[in-house]
């Protein structure tokens, strides 16, 4: 019969609470639209000033859409695309989930209030959008508002209560009141009890908004009659739908015990720094009971106690004294409020209230959240941000104060933000060739005791920019080549460097016009783009080409492409590839030349000279005579420098008429190469003038000579001018038949020009092949040498005056 009562008294309850919470819900829609009202306003007038404030319930789905940011911000969407917006937050998840293209601002998973925030009210969540392009910053909230998704809990499923027969009606007991990890209007609001015929459920408020049941006894108890009562203690909250919870109340009668413990204090305040260690006591509380024996016995415990109570702080029963139990940390809890219960033996009770404050000491360091690195970056920019950091301390007071720098020898610098939030800037333009690395260290340091740093190290890189032109080792090179190269050889190199990177530093090689236009560079030489080599493409002549110059480009591969150049100067080296030429006496003449020398002649008579050339230079040039072959030996002598033929000793009648001389002539190159030339000299008698007496005998003859001399000298001229005469004759006869068109005396020429090989390319001695020569016997002195006389061709051009003039020495060595 009592568990049916019982039953019809719940489901009397459960049709009341069906109402009330159908009551409810209509009075919550209209809260929550006054509620969402007032929000849309507070943000509007917020907007200007405070940050940005967005609400959302807990355990909404992922993807629900909390706001638009750009139109909250003023910003159309392709502008706040282009400002690469993020979204940034302290916590260690990704809540909130922003579409740069739309502005969409969402949940990126689901939130759980009581996890996030535990008992704190309300529980905001700031996060910043953080925009790059132009750097700026903007602080928003999101309230996560409660929803009734926890039901209340006793700690203990039975609840002892032991009250005295005596104890009059009226009397109330505390009883353990239920936890709920929802907030506010879902938290618990109501406790009821089980019908019963003694006791009634009073609700009161307590500290820090808790609310205690009390139980009220409403007429006096028997206990022969009833020695022990079961009631069902269930607490309501406030939630839509409402939840409840339930804990079973044991009453046990007992004999009278008319005294309730009471504490010295009601209210205890503790000071306690976080860093102090487990075990240290915290406060001893007192008690006391006028009653004896077991009445007068105190027990000592908390009451209402949470888990977190209960890891932290323990009791002795006995002593009342608190003890550290675990240690404290100020970050996470700043103060404690702990309920401490004494009961005596015969179950009456009474309680204080222990508030524990934990002070803060400097035991954190401070921290740096890294929102942006940029790297590398470009050098010769300026002020680029480099990096977006911003520092924090959980400590508070002076040990949450920071102080943040990077070395003095680096081209940056710090600028600080709001919310502690700084940049790191260039100072000055970067040069990657003087460094192309930057390690900085961010140092952030607190003002506690005794200070705390940390330290955050970063590489920047410097990116290349084409700002460096390639660079010749040399600015001009010279290059010698020797004559007769074999083609496509190799003749050199050019070398460029480049102090960029990469495409930048790759250098390619050109060869730039030359200075002359009509200089054939491209068939002369080449390079190679890649390295520089340059090459000979023809068989170079030193006779034609003695040297040319040219530029060099060396252009690297950036954007835009620099480049240098450089002077190269190409110096052909002579070879000995041309054989002496025998400019007289001529070899190719239709008959030999006849050298006459009367036989009178003293030693040392210039009988000839040997004219030669060399197309070569140098000492490739330098020509040598000597006598290969002779009729009679020792009778003439040729000079080894000068090509002078001389008689080297008085002529008699024993030696032949007719002499034949093979000159040799050779130049001095390696190997040497060398020309013969024959002479024909015939010795004669009676010549003109063969011989001019020295001084000393014409001094002699002006002096008067007696009778007889004169006879004797007018007969022998007699006889000579007749020897004289025929001899001319004859002589005259055979130069009539060698055809030649010059005088009597003179040697015939042959037409035409000399062979094309003897250019004149070194002004050492050769002659140009356009000068003509002709013997001649100058009979006005009595030295009895020859002259060379120049005959130029009617038609001949320019070039040949102007050889002729820039070597007169020629002139002066062959008698022009």
């Amino acid at each position: 019969m009592p568990f049916l009562s019982c039953l019809r008294t719940r489901e009397s309850v459960f049709e009341r609470l069906v109402k009330r919470r159908m009551d409810a819900r209509v009075e919550c829609a209209v809260q929550q639209r006054q509620v969402l009202f007032l929000c849309v306003f507070l943000g509007m007038s917020w907007a200007a000033e405070e940050p940005l404030m967005y609400f959302v319930e807990e355990e909404a789905e992922r993807g629900t859409f909390l706001a638009n940011l750009a139109h909250d911000l003023g910003l159309g969407m392709e502008e706040l695309s282009a400002r690469e917006p993020r979204v940034i937050s302290d916590q260690k998840i990704g809540f909130l989930l922003l579409d740069p293209l739309t502005g969409d601002l969402s949940l990126n998973e689901k939130l759980d209030r009581e996890e996030l925030c535990g008992l704190k009210e309300p529980c905001v969540l700031p996060f910043q959008l953080l925009m790059e392009k132009p750097f700026e910053i903007f602080r928003a909230k999101l309230w996560v508002r409660d929803i009734n998704d926890h039901s209340p809990v006793f700690l203990d499923r039975e609840i002892p209560l032991k009250i005295l027969e005596s104890t009059t009606p009226g009397a109330a007991f505390l009883l353990q009141s239920a936890q709920d990890s929802d907030i506010g209007t879902n938290n618990v609001r109501n406790y009821t009890i089980s019908p019963n015929a003694y006791f009634h459920i009073s609700v009161h408020n307590g500290a820090e908004g808790i609310i205690y049941p009390e139980l009220v006894l409403d007429r006096p108890l028997d206990r022969e009659e009833v020695p022990e009562l079961s009631l069902i203690l269930t607490a309501l909250d406030g939630g839509s739908p409402v939840r409840s919870g339930t804990t079973l109340v044991r009453i046990l009668v007992w004999d009278t015990n008319d005294n309730v413990p009471e504490f010295v204090q009601p209210l205890y305040k503790v000071q306690l720094c976080e860093d102090s260690p487990v075990g240290s006591l915290v406060v001893t509380v007192s008690a006391r009971d006028l009653d004896t024996g077991s009445n007068g016995e105190i027990v000592y415990a908390f009451f209402y106690a949470t888990e977190r109570i209960l890891k932290t702080f323990q009791i002795n029963p006995t002593s009342g004294s608190v003890y550290l139990r675990a240690e404290l940390n100020y970050e996470v809890m700043q103060t404690y409020t702990l309920t401490i219960q004494a009961k005596d033996g015969g179950g009456l009770s009474g309680k204080c209230t222990v508030v524990v404050q934990v002070t803060d000491i400097n035991d954190n360091p401070p921290e740096l959240l890294m929102s942006s690195l940029t790297s590398p970056i470009q050098e010769n920019s300026l002020e680029t941000v480099v990096a977006v950091f911003r520092i924090r301390d959980r400590d508070s007071g002076n040990n949450a104060k920071m102080v943040c720098s990077i070395q003095d020898d680096l081209p940056f610098i710090l600028k600080p933000s709001v919310e502690n939030y700084y940049t790191l800037v260039t100072d000055s333009p970067l040069d990657r060739e003087e460094r192309a690395k930057y390690n900085i260290t961010i140092t952030v340091t607190d003002m506690g005791t005794p200070r705390l740093k940390t330290e955050h190290n970063i590489t920047v890189l410097v990116a290349d920019v084409n700002d460096n032109a390639p660079a010749f080792t040399q600015t001009s090179y010279t290059l010698w080549v020797r004559e007769n190269n074999s083609p496509a050889l190799h003749i050199g190199s050019v070398s460029a460097t480049d102090t960029d990177a990469g495409a930048n530093a790759q250098v390619t090689y050109s060869l730039l016009p030359p200075p002359d236009p009509l200089l054939p560079l491209a068939s002369l030489v080449s390079i190679n783009p890649d390295n520089g080599h340059l090459f000979a493409l023809t068989s170079l002549d030193y006779e034609a080409l003695r040297a040319f110059e040219f530029h060099v480009g060396a252009t690297d591969r950036g954007s835009p492409a620099l480049s240098s150049q450089a002077l190269v100067r190409v110096l052909v080296a002579d070879a000995n590839d041309n054989a002496p030429f025998v400019l007289y006496p001529l070899q190719n003449a239709s008959a030999p030349c006849t050298e006459l020398v009367p036989r009178a002649a003293e030693p040392g008579y210039l009988v000839t000279k040997v004219v030669a050339v060399d197309g070569d230079a140098g000492q490739n040039a330098w020509l040598s005579y000597q006598l290969l072959k002779a009729t009679e030996p020792g009778l003439f002598g040729v000079w080894a420098h000068n090509g002078e033929v001389r008689t080297a000793r008085l002529l008699s009648e024993r030696d032949a008429p007719k002499q034949r001389l093979v000159v040799l002539v050779k130049d001095n190159g390696e190997p040497p190469l060398s020309a013969s030339v024959t002479l024909h000299v015939l010795l004669v008698d009676g010549f003109s003038q063969p011989y001019l007496p020295p001084p000393e005998a014409e001094a002699a003859a002006a002096a008067p000579a007696d009778p007889l001399t004169v006879y004797l000298v007018v007969a022998l001229a007699s006889v000579s001018s007749l020897f004289l005469f025929s001899v001319l004759v004859f002589v005259a006869v055979r130069l009539c038949r060698r055809g030649g068109a010059g005088s009597a005396g003179r040697c015939p020429v042959p037409e035409g020009h000399f062979p094309g090989h003897l250019v004149d390319v070194s002004g050492t001695g050769t002659l140009s092949q356009s000068y003509q020569y002709e013997v001649c016997l100058m009979g006005g002195y009595g030295t009895g040498e020859f002259k060379l006389k120049r005959i130029l061709p009617s038609l001949a051009s320019q070039s040949i005056g102007r050889e002729v003039e820039e070597y007169p020495s020629y002139r002066n060595d062959l008698g022009l």
